[in-house]
């Protein structure tokens, strides 16, 4: 009679293996997601530590001229900034231009995940007060999250 009442399991029930199969899909469903935005993010500061050399170059090539109230004289290939190149096509940036107030514009390759239009925009602006530039990003770097001003 002991026997008898005693069950032995002997595995999961099928509902129990639907609700583990249901949790890990909604894990995946909001892990995945969260991942490629991550490895965008992550491979968009290529880009933007390729703008660095042509920022610390418009900030001296403003200092060199007395610190004046604009920035003007400071393009690519003048003046202490580095010449602006493109067409580089194995990483995530492929071109850097500097505009001669000293704007600085990134544009991406279509590389792990990136979209050639996610330009990078990075503005000066002269504070007198402190005596130096103020940078600020604009353009899509900034709109889709990859930056932060």
């Amino acid at each position: 009679m002991k026997n008898q009442m005693q069950k032995v399991q002997q595995g999961f029930t099928l509902i129990e293996l639907m609700i583990v199969v249901a949790i890990i899909g909604i894990l995946a469903a909001v892990a995945i997601p969260a991942y490629q935005d991550y490895i965008k993010k992550s491979v968009y500061t290529e880009v933007t530590s390729g703008m660095t050399p042509f920022k610390l170059g418009v900030d001296q090539c403003w200092s060199d001229q007395g610190s004046p109230t604009s920035v003007t004289g400071c393009g690519a290939g003048s003046n202490g900034v580095p010449s602006a190149f493109s067409g580089n096509t194995d990483k995530a940036l492929n071109a850097v231009a500097v505009a001669d107030d000293g704007t600085i514009t990134a544009t991406p390759n279509a590389f792990k995940g990136l979209a050639v239009g996610d330009t990078c925009v990075l503005t000066p602006t002269v504070n007198s007060t402190a005596n130096r530039l103020n940078w600020a990003y604009s353009g899509q770097c900034l709109s889709l999250g990859y930056v932060k001003n």
